[in-house]
């Protein structure tokens, strides 16, 4: 007997796969990758937390999957930012299902507690997850199991209900206490994961699709650095940090021209079909956040073909008034 479980790295999940697997079940950790799960690499955590739990990882990329069917259309719309969690719940339990007969899985698991979560965990939401899935009696949660209507595997005696739990609420003890007697260590914190339920982040996909269409190879341009919107259009980030910087050098997008400095600073994305006037400001205003002197002149190159000479601003704050402004 073999489950699917979907799999996010916290402590939850695992809590659920664990519940499972001492009952004899195969169990298949399932991450689905939709791009808006943070800027940090998680793949050595996810490898980490299944060997703890005994579980098979599987990863699958569903990020324009996500974009086209589920972000800008979510039929139970929005929670306080950008954050379809009904939706995005449902999605995963579609895709999940697709895969069962190819890997040879019985039913679904996961880790949702009831009542955890405002959006997406109270009892009508888990049943509106189900509804939407089209997954009702296959899915179990085996964390508050014995709070909600018994499922096939239950029913059918492939799993014992009396060895699941009733547990609800935000309260998290019951799941702490669980981690210490099975060992589990460097897991993560419930609800921390998805960019869209952070307002800055939402304000910068509101901004975006303002100007552009929203594709699966921006999602990255979006998670790092400092963004401006420039008068002819264009949009420019400029990394804050080391992580930035890497981040933005490591974008494959045709969309984007990269801006050479010629002294230590960011690095930096602009357009592609920026404007000859933006791509002036553009430099101007990389240049500004480099260990530069306003008195200087700086050769500054982009896409390596082109190069633009010009002075930093004065101030910071003179650039400040081209940050992106989601509400204009």
């Amino acid at each position: 007997m073999k489950a699917i479980s979907l799999f996010s790295g916290g402590l939850d999940s695992c809590l659920s796969i664990k519940l499972i697997k001492d009952q004899g079940i195969d169990v298949i950790a399932l991450y689905l990758d939709t791009g808006f799960g943070g800027t940090k690499d998680n793949l050595e955590h996810l490898k980490n937390m299944c060997e703890q739990v005994g579980a098979e990882l599987k990863i699958v990329n569903i990020k324009d999957q996500f974009i086209q069917d589920v972000l800008f259309d979510p039929k139970y719309g929005y929670g306080k930012n950008f954050n379809p969690c009904i939706d995005c719940h449902a999605n995963m339990f579609r895709v999940a299902k697709a895969m069962m007969k190819e890997w040879g899985a019985k039913f679904l698991i996961s880790g949702e507690v009831l009542g955890q979560r405002p959006m997406s965990q109270r009892a009508e939401a888990l049943g509106n997850v189900l509804k939407l899935a089209n997954t009702e009696e296959l899915l179990v949660r085996p964390l508050s199991a014995k709070l909600l209507e018994p499922t096939i595997p239950e029913k059918e005696g492939w799993i014992d209900r009396d060895k699941l739990l009733d547990i609800s609420g935000r309260n998290r003890e019951v799941q702490l206490k669980m981690a210490k007697d099975m060992g589990l260590t460097d897991y993560e914190s419930p609800g921390g994961g998805c960019l869209l339920t952070d307002e800055h982040f939402s304000t910068k996909i509101e901004e975006f699709i303002k100007y552009d269409k929203l594709t699966s190879g921006d999602i990255n341009l979006l998670k790092y650095g400092r963004h401006f919107r420039l008068p002819d259009g264009a949009k420019l980030a400029v990394g804050r940090n080391a992580e930035d910087n890497a981040g933005l050098e490591a974008i494959k997008n045709d969309k984007y021209q990269k801006i050479k400095l010629p002294i230590a600073g960011p690095f930096s994305l602009i357009s592609k079909n920026a404007s000859q006037n933006d791509k002036e400001l553009a430099v101007k205003l990389a240049i500004t956040y480099a260990k530069s002197s306003p008195d200087e002149s700086y050769d500054i190159i982009i896409n390596d073909d082109e190069t633009i000479s010009t002075n930093p601003f004065e101030n910071k704050k003179d650039a400040q008034k081209y940050f992106f402004n989601a509400k204009s």
